[in-house]
């Protein structure tokens, strides 16, 4: 279980990194903070593009700005964007999120940090397709 002081810390960095939003088209600020096993925190934001494919979720951002770091264990992960309902990760970065592991805690957030609700990426990807989906028939 995730303590509720590093649930507030990671949700603080969640609001902090949608300030630095690129979102001239959705104007849909996300911000998401990601909580490594070590204790690190890396966040990111969404960069949105002209040529909307190349458009980027907070989520990704802030993964693969652990990664590059040389991080691959996670433990917990915050987003949050406007709005009064509850904000989970797209099915991309669901799909990108389960590479590193199914039991992470993924906190939901509003724009101003407060607490929403929470659930496991397990449970965000009842049917996951992972790395082990690979492994079927080869020899």
């Amino acid at each position: 279980m995730l303590e509720i002081e590093i649930k507030k810390k990671l949700l603080a960095a969640a609001v902090e990194a949608a300030q630095h939003s690129h979102c001239p088209y959705s104007h849909f600020r996300v911000g998401a903070a990601l909580l490594t096993s070590n204790g690190k925190i890396f966040s990111g934001t969404n960069i949105e593009n002209v040529s909307y494919g190349g458009t980027v979720c907070a989520e990704r951002v802030a993964v693969w700005k652990a990664v590059s770091e040389g991080e691959k264990e996670f433990r917990a992960m915050a987003v949050v964007a406007p709005g009064v309902g509850e904000s989970y990760p797209c099915a991309l970065c669901r799909q990108v999120m389960l590479e590193f592991g199914l039991d992470w805690l993924v906190i939901s957030g509003d724009a101003h940090g407060r607490y929403l609700g929470e659930c496991s990426l397990r449970e965000l990807v009842p049917f996951p397709f992972t790395p082990q989906a690979l492994l079927g028939d080869q020899p």
